[in-house]
């Protein structure tokens, strides 16, 4: 009993400082309680002194005020030689400074990760939600934690304030306890600030990462091979690795690459738009002015491959589409929507081994990065998420692409890129105010052997469609095969040593070709 009362820490002065003000109020009114004076900062105090507590400004205890824009408010002598000083040691220096012991700081660092989360955030506005001070004052407090209580997580409030009720103090067991949380949480701070600065220049000299494991697999690629899956924590976009399963068998190591690649398709659509993914690749997609449209349609271009597909959407899964999967008796083994109409997964619960997976609304991860592993090492880019725009555009041969051919070209564009290379994708417009897949040949050797397959797929459908290829064409032999299966127009980003060749074979031929200059090769 002894040692523990040695190791106990009365809380003589707190300094709390929180952007994350849910339950700091019963903290603050235990501490009080508890005979701490109350230190803190901006908002976090006017929320305390509502709150009909005490509390002391840090810029009236430092004598210094908030500089530059509240930059610099913590970052003073007074703060952290009070949460340095060894007690018992520097007490006479402390003195002689003014310095007085602080014995628990309670922060929870500017919501870095949050705000890079959100949907067009500026690098300027990022920088600015990087914490300086709390990480500071937590690291100075975590180090000396023989006498300093760390409180970094509001899920550790109820510990300290169970010491503090059964003691009087907090314990050595949970200062210790805390100061490893606390320089964690500041680790895995610095980690997602260098990852995302590393987006917008060079990559880092080490690449530290850190991923949590979300389930052990049955097996991997093949049943001999072992596997896990483990998601990124500091990315919160929907995605594969944050989507919600509803229903359905345990998804594959195959499974889950293919919702991936049927769910980063459709977040390029802004129309309601459907993917339908077979062993990695579309089989069909389209896009329409209603969701079940678009479904229909996208199912419609290759039904043979699509046997056991991933069907993905980028709109609510409704009634109607549920019940089209049922009443045909179509094989699929997952869904993937943003949401699910309370009818379709009335109908669905009939099918017990289909996989319902639910996103929430789709938005894009600017700070996406693309990791693929070589033997002994990893290979790390951004992800190709550039979607190609008119503005884009460069008309090279003498006719131009109508309205009409442009909609289905820059559709196409969309569709090529999620291909595996050589990729060609065939695409034209359909009445239900949209653009479908009308062939796909994907990862051959030769470009023309990409556009042979394509149109055997699509048939008398291809006739009259746009083609996109994700990389330029070398020689004009695959404009020739185009022209002989009814092509309009064609996309290509351009840039072969043979260019002049393509385009006066285009225009030999009378078809309108476009150039990009963006490459989209996906291996």
């Amino acid at each position: 009993m002894k040692s523990q009362i040695e190791d106990l820490q009365p809380v003589r002065r707190a300094l709390l400082s929180v952007s994350d003000k849910s339950k700091i109020i019963p903290l603050a009114r235990k501490l009080h309680e508890h005979g701490a004076e109350l230190l803190s900062t901006g908002g976090t105090a006017r929320v305390l002194q509502e709150a009909g507590l005490p509390v002391t400004e840090v810029s009236q205890y430092t004598g210094f005020p908030e500089m530059m824009g509240g930059r610099v408010k913590t970052l003073h002598p007074f703060i952290h030689g009070g949460l340095l000083m060894r007690r018992g040691e520097d007490d006479e220096l402390a003195n002689a400074k003014g310095i007085k012991a602080i014995d628990m700081v309670v922060i929870n660092l500017y919501p870095f990760k949050e705000t890079i989360a959100k949907d067009g955030v500026s690098e300027e506005e990022a920088i600015e939600q990087i914490d300086i001070g709390g990480p500071s004052m937590l690291r100075s407090a975590a180090k000396n934690f023989k006498w300093v209580t760390a409180l970094t997580s509001i899920s550790d409030y109820e510990l300290v304030m169970k010491d503090l009720d059964e003691f009087k103090a907090v314990t050595f067991k949970t200062r210790r306890k805390l100061a490893i949380a606390a320089f964690e949480k500041t680790g895995k701070y610095d980690k997602a600030i260098a990852n995302y600065l590393s987006y917008h220049g060079e990559a880092p000299e080490l690449l530290d990462l850190n991923y949590e494991k979300v389930m052990t697999l049955r097996y991997g690629e093949n049943p001999h091979q072992k596997a896990a899956f483990f998601r990124d924590p500091a990315d919160n976009f929907p995605n594969v690795s944050n989507a919600k399963v509803l229903q359905g068998k345990q998804l594959s190591y195959n499974n889950i690459i293919d919702i991936n690649g049927a769910l980063e398709l459709v977040k390029d659509f802004t129309l309601p738009g459907a993917s339908v993914i077979k062993h990695t690749n579309p089989c069909g997609a389209a896009t329409a002015s209603c969701i079940d449209d678009a479904f229909k349609l996208a199912y419609a271009v290759d039904p043979l491959s699509a046997f056991g597909c991933i069907i993905a959407l980028n709109r609510e899964c409704t009634e109607n589409i549920a019940r089209y999967i049922i009443e045909n008796k179509l094989f699929v083994e997952i869904v993937v929507a943003t949401s699910f109409h309370p009818a379709a997964l009335e109908l669905f619960s009939k099918k017990k081994n289909l996989r319902l997976i639910e996103t929430g609304e789709l938005r894009k991860n600017p700070n996406l990065r693309d990791i693929k592993s070589v033997a002994g090492g990893i290979l790390v880019q951004t992800a190709d998420q550039y979607v190609v725009s008119q503005e884009d555009i460069k008309v090279v041969t003498k006719i131009q692409p109508d309205d009409e051919q442009m909609e289905a070209l820059l559709f196409a564009r969309i569709l090529v890129k999620h291909v595996k290379s050589n990729a060609v994708v065939f695409a034209k417009q359909h009445d239900k105010g949209g653009c479908v897949v009308t062939g796909i040949g994907a990862g051959q050797m030769s470009r023309v052997d990409s556009v042979i397959i394509a149109r055997r797929k699509g048939g008398d459908s291809v006739k009259g469609s746009v083609l996109a290829s994700d990389a330029f064409f070398p020689f004009p032999d695959a404009v020739e095969e185009a022209n002989s299966a009814g092509v309009s127009a064609i996309i290509q980003p351009g840039g072969s040593i043979r260019d002049e060749a393509v385009i006066a074979k285009a225009d030999e031929l009378g078809i309108a070709m476009v150039f990009t200059g963006i490459r989209s090769f996906k291996h």
